[in-house]
């Protein structure tokens, strides 16, 4: 089955290709984008049966054995991210078959479709990667995507937006490229599996140099405090579809990156204090920051900062309890950021506003709206009995059960952001939805571009995302047990190793 394994790379990038020679065609791009995503969709699907059956599956690209070649490798953790990721990118690009090509016009869908396809792919990519020379190539082949899609019908504000975004991105791969030569120099190899039996041999201070190298390339990646203002200034300037993938994946793929490096290759038996303040600093920052803005979009990348702490929480407590705690909050969050941007969208479609101070009286205008953007703020905020509530009591009886005195602190601090969380929540309902349209605000426009059939479309899926996220709190069992077993996996590292070593397939 180890066939499987690059699927979920190698078709979006055809599919990629394939568009790129459409582009003149809108309706075979209309029919080949979603093709082409559904079809990585099921690889990973496939690939999570396959995990599930032999564990740890790898591939030696070439048939080079590793750790000359190049190794992509799917265990429990990097299937189940495929399945949700490629899940949300399909939901997202239908969102924007809605509205034509995400909002860019017919002359610019050749454009959107062969670049969202190559995000995709390296997204899939990263979740892969047995190397890190090969992790930073997926960074790449996804950024030089996201650089297009973040200035699709450019603006004057979404140019600078594009501006400071390259600049941050290009800072974390320059870094990402010393730490890698540097690894590689003391090490002798970049292959993870290689990596986590030689680093252990070199000397500590070494160790701990490049265990906060990479932690400093992706905390800048992943918008962990205080590596984080770029987010806000430019998350909120792209189409807003272009946000949720943005939003519900980017960061994600570097939180991902952050738990297998740290786990595979600088194992520790205690937690690490760095990282839990880092972690009770996010939380903080990033939730009062989302009450200190008017504009949804602001609001939602706020409430995306701060919860990267939670993730950054469960790793920082480096046990079974904790890195499972973290996985289910990956899981739930990845589908739950894209929802309440794809409900922004369709607030914005409908108004043509996101600023609250122009906003209200969404919930007599539109009870479904109301309801779609209810539910997953209420997982946001850890609600019971939402997704968001699972994943978050998993990381409070994990920080209870580490017994360590600055575990219980940040514990206190995640269950504040909460709350702060909850009041951001709340303020948008308010202000937004249940209080009356100003009076001495200009009546809002509704955008020209939607059609019916387009709105309903956009809707549908929004309510399928919605869905989704229930079905996460409703089989929370099954969902935690394979968590579980995948942060088994992570601590361990041997079934990671075995597949690797062991030759894996060409």
């Amino acid at each position: 089955m180890n066939v499987l394994v690059p699927l979920p790379f190698a078709l979006p990038l055809l599919g990629a290709a394939l568009a790129l020679i459409a582009r003149r065609h809108a309706v075979w791009l209309r029919v080949l984008g979603p093709l082409a995503a559904l079809g990585g969709v099921a690889a990973s699907a496939a690939l999570v049966a396959a995990v599930a059956r032999d564990g740890a599956l790898a591939v030696q690209m070439g048939g080079w054995a590793a750790p000359s070649g190049i190794t992509l490798v799917a265990d429990r953790l990097s299937s189940l991210l495929l399945v949700v990721a490629g899940t949300v990118l399909l939901a997202v690009m239908l969102h924007a078959l809605g509205e034509g090509a995400g909002g860019t016009g017919e002359h610019e869908a050749g454009v959107f479709y062969p670049v969202y396809l190559t995000l995709t792919a390296g997204v899939s990519l990263v979740f892969l990667a047995g190397d890190l020379f090969n992790l930073f190539v997926a960074f790449e082949i996804m950024l030089a995507s996201s650089y297009v899609l973040m200035t699709l019908t450019p603006t004057g504000e979404r140019v600078r937006a594009g501006m400071t975004y390259t600049v941050v991105s290009l800072t974390s791969s320059i870094l990402f490229l010393t730490s890698l030569g540097l690894t590689y120099a003391a090490a002798g190899t970049v292959n993870l599996a290689d990596l986590s039996t030689r680093v252990p041999d070199l000397p500590g201070a070494t160790r701990t140099a490049l265990g906060l190298l990479f932690l400093v390339v992706f905390g800048i990646k992943g918008a962990i405090v205080p590596m984080h203002m770029w987010l806000p200034d430019s998350y909120p300037a792209a189409l807003t579809k272009i946000t949720a993938v943005f939003a519900a994946l980017l960061t994600k793929a570097a939180v991902y990156s952050l738990i297998r490096v740290e786990t595979l290759v600088f194992p520790r038996e205690h937690g690490s204090r760095v990282m839990l303040v880092l972690a009770a600093g996010t939380i903080i920052v990033g939730t009062l920051g989302a009450l200190t803005h008017d504009d949804i979009h602001r609001v939602f990348s706020f409430i995306l900062v701060g919860h990267i702490g939670y993730m950054l929480f469960g790793l920082a407590l480096f046990d079974v309890a904790g890195l499972t705690g973290a996985i289910l909050y990956l899981v739930h969050h990845i589908v739950v950021q894209a929802t309440l941007f794809l409900v922004s969208d369709l607030i914005q479609g409908r108004t043509g506003e996101t600023s609250l101070y122009r906003l209200g009286g969404l919930a007599g205008l539109s009870a479904f709206v109301s309801v779609l953007f209810f539910i997953p703020a209420m997982s946001v905020s850890g609600v019971p009995p939402t997704s968001g509530f699972v994943a978050k009591l998993a990381l409070f009886q994990a920080g209870v059960g580490s017994g360590s005195v600055l575990a219980y602190a940040v514990t206190g601090v995640a269950v504040v952001g909460s709350v702060l969380t909850l009041m951001a929540m709340s303020r948008i309902w308010t202000l937004g939805f249940w209080r009356p349209r100003p009076e001495d605000a200009e009546e809002p426009a509704a955008s020209e571009s939607y059609t019916h059939g387009g709105v309903r479309l956009m809707q549908s899926v929004t309510a399928v995302l919605v869905v989704a996220g229930l079905l996460i709190a409703a089989f929370a069992g099954p969902l935690a047990s394979w968590s579980r077993q995948a942060a088994d996996d992570l601590v361990s590292g041997n079934d990671y190793r075995h597949a690797v070593q062991g030759g894996g397939g060409p």
